[in-house]
C-alpha cells in the first residue's frame, strides 16, 4: 500500500470517528438541552479542607404513583446518592459517617401542575399549555458549625414516560454539572 493511500486510509478513519462522537455528543446534548443549573457557595469557607463527608439521614424523593417521569423500578434516590458519592470522591473526598467534615443532603421534587406559554406549531400563536417541572438540590453543609457552606439547583421540564437510560443520563448531567461548581 503507497504513502498516500495510507494517509487517506487514515484520514478516512479519522473523519468517521469524528463523525460518530459528533453525533453521540449531540445526542447526549438534545437529551439535556433543558436543564438548567446553577450552585452558590459560601465565599468564607475553605473547600480545600473538607476530606470527608457523610450523609444526613436518608433522602425521599416525590413519590410518581403515576409513572410518568420515573420509569418503574428504577430508583431515582439511589442513583442520585451514587452519582453524587462519585462526584465528591473524584475530588478526593471519603465517606465518614463518624466524623465527617461536611453533610450531604439532596431533595428532588417534581410539580405536575406548572403552567407555561407555548408556541403552538399550527397557528404559531402562545397557548398555555403543562409544563411539569423537576427539580434537584444538593445542599453540603459544615458538619462542625451546621453552616450551610455550598448549594445547588438542577431544574428541568419533566419528559413523559422517559426510559430508565434517558433517566440516567439526565441525572448524570445534572449532579456532574452542579458538583463542578463546587470551589476547590
Amino acid at each position: 500500500m503507497s504513502q498516500d493511500n495510507q494517509t487517506l486510509m487514515l484520514k478516512s478513519r479519522f473523519l468517521s470517528l469524528l463523525t460518530v462522537l459528533l453525533f453521540a455528543t449531540g445526542c447526549a446534548t438534545s437529551v439535556t438541552k433543558d436543564i438548567l443549573v446553577d450552585a452558590d457557595a459560601d465565599p468564607k469557607a475553605n473547600f480545600s479542607a473538607y476530606k470527608s463527608y457523610a450523609w444526613l439521614g436518608s433522602a425521599t424523593i416525590v413519590y410518581d404513583e403515576t409513572g410518568r417521569w420515573e420509569p418503574p423500578a428504577f430508583d431515582a434516590d439511589s442513583e442520585i446518592k451514587f452519582l453524587i458519592d462519585r462526584e465528591l470522591r473524584k475530588r478526593g473526598m471519603v465517606e465518614d459517617s463518624f466524623t465527617p467534615d461536611m453533610i450531604v443532603v439532596f431533595a428532588a421534587g417534581v410539580d405536575m401542575d406548572v403552567m407555561q406559554y407555548k408556541v403552538d406549531p399550527e397557528s404559531e400563536i402562545d397557548v398555555l399549555e403543562n409544563v411539569p417541572l423537576g427539580a434537584l438540590s444538593i445542599v453540603l453543609v459544615d458538619a462542625e458549625t451546621e453552616v450551610v457552606i455550598w448549594a445547588g439547583l438542577a431544574t428541568a421540564e419533566i419528559q413523559d414516560d422517559p426510559t430508565t437510560e434517558v433517566v440516567k443520563k439526565r441525572l448524570d448531567y445534572a449532579v456532574t454539572n452542579m458538583l463542578k461548581e463546587l470551589p476547590r
